[in-house]
């Protein structure tokens, strides 16, 4: 069990990441001396010179994100202006109104500032106090790995074909040893280094676009809605954090990293105020609320991700999200807001105080088939409905 500052650091997120962080700088180090001596040469000494940076500042930016954090609401938040709260939402577990651009993480347990998500591998959300530090981890780990997957591929195929250089070579060309643990390490690190170049490139393109919109993954999905709400009468919803490119990465992006702002107030289009996007937040809510249908469990669900004694297609089929899995029993009633071919995704009700229902909600999604509709009172089962 870990305390204090170790607290955040223990969670097998970061302790992964560091675990790769590691092997592959010790490795890259190591083959890069022999296969190009920085002691040599001015070419291999800034080819040292600039992997070790790389590395460097993909750790200082990983810790950095880690430990500065995203930015919290304070708890009981409201605004300094008490009819500004008709425009807010409000947070039961805080206790408090969500200023615009704030989000309950469920993982932090607080409403957090510009939320963009919550990241696992730094074990913490991404918002306004570390988007910099987290875009430029990203930019970091995947120029980093970009280097030292040339390094690694080279050394290694000088390794494998030593014996040939040896023997055929103009002696002239560098030797790199490797024994059996050295392939085995060079070839795992290896391949870290592409997989990371991969993964964290593509996240790394998405943060960028997101800097260059000044918009959260969040507020996707909210622009998105909004869109959609709006088709119908051929309007777009003026998104009103959109300031320019320029303006957008001002926002954001600054040589210290540092947050601009408050977190709570933002500078916004001429044609918007503070409030646009939350009004837009409070009346898709609404709109939910309308579409919420009851359903009533007729066999448990265990809350387990892959629920075998479900079904095949159940456990194949599941929604593409990190939302938990709900356990329910027989007779449980569930307010179902979201839905999916084999899936539901709902809020389990439940007889309790209305100061504590919002502490202990239980929210998530569970089989479809193990519940059915009610409708005026009687239950109609899934199986005999149309599945769109």
């Amino acid at each position: 069990m870990c305390y204090g500052p170790f607290a955040r650091i223990c969670h097998w997120g970061p302790l992964t990441a560091l675990g790769i962080i590691k092997l592959v700088t010790g490795m890259t180090i190591h083959c890069s001396g022999m296969w190009w001596p920085p002691a040599r040469s001015l070419g291999g000494f800034l080819n040292s010179l600039v992997f070790i940076s790389c590395s460097g500042f993909t750790l200082y930016n990983f810790l950095s994100s880690m430990y500065h954090g995203p930015g919290y609401l304070p708890q009981n938040w409201k605004p300094v202006n008490e009819g500004d709260c008709e425009y807010l939402q409000w947070c039961g577990v805080c206790q408090g109104y969500k200023a615009p651009r704030s989000h309950h993480c469920r993982k932090c347990g607080r409403c957090v500032l510009k939320m963009d998500h919550h990241c696992p591998w730094i074990n913490n959300c991404v918002g306004w106090g570390n988007h910099a530090h987290f875009a430029s981890f990203l930019a970091f780990a995947t120029l980093g790995c970009l280097h030292a997957s040339i390094i690694l591929g080279c050394s290694l195929f000088r390794a494998l074909n030593r014996v040939h250089y040896l023997y055929y070579g103009s002696g002239k060309e560098p030797i790199v040893h490797l024994g059996l643990y050295g392939i085995i390490l060079c070839v795992l690190a290896l391949g870290f280094t592409i997989g990371v170049v991969i993964a964290v490139g593509m996240l790394l393109f998405f943060q960028i676009r997101a800097i260059l919109r000044n918009r959260t993954g969040i507020e996707d999905w909210i622009m998105e809605k909004a869109n959609y709400r709006r088709k119908s009468r051929n309007e777009k919803f003026i998104f009103p954090y959109d300031l320019g490119v320029w303006q957008n990465i001002r926002q954001v992006v600054n040589f210290s990293c540092q947050p601009i702002g408050d977190g709570i107030f933002w500078p916004v289009v001429d044609s918007c105020d503070q409030f646009t996007l939350t009004r837009e937040q409070i009346e898709q809510k609404t709109e939910k609320r309308q579409r919420t249908k009851l359903y009533k469990i007729i066999h448990p669900a265990s809350g387990s991700w892959v629920p075998i004694t479900q079904g095949l297609k159940v456990c194949c089929c599941p929604p593409c999200t990190d939302e938990a899995r709900i356990k329910l029993e027989l007779g449980d009633t569930v307010s179902v807001t979201r839905w999916r071919k084999y899936w539901l995704f709902g809020e389990k009700i439940q007889d309790l105080p209305q100061d504590e229902e919002s502490l202990c909600r239980i929210r998530g999604w569970f089989p479809r088939r193990c519940a059915v509709e009610v409708i005026d009172g009687s239950e109609q089962s899934v199986k005999d409905k149309k599945i769109k």
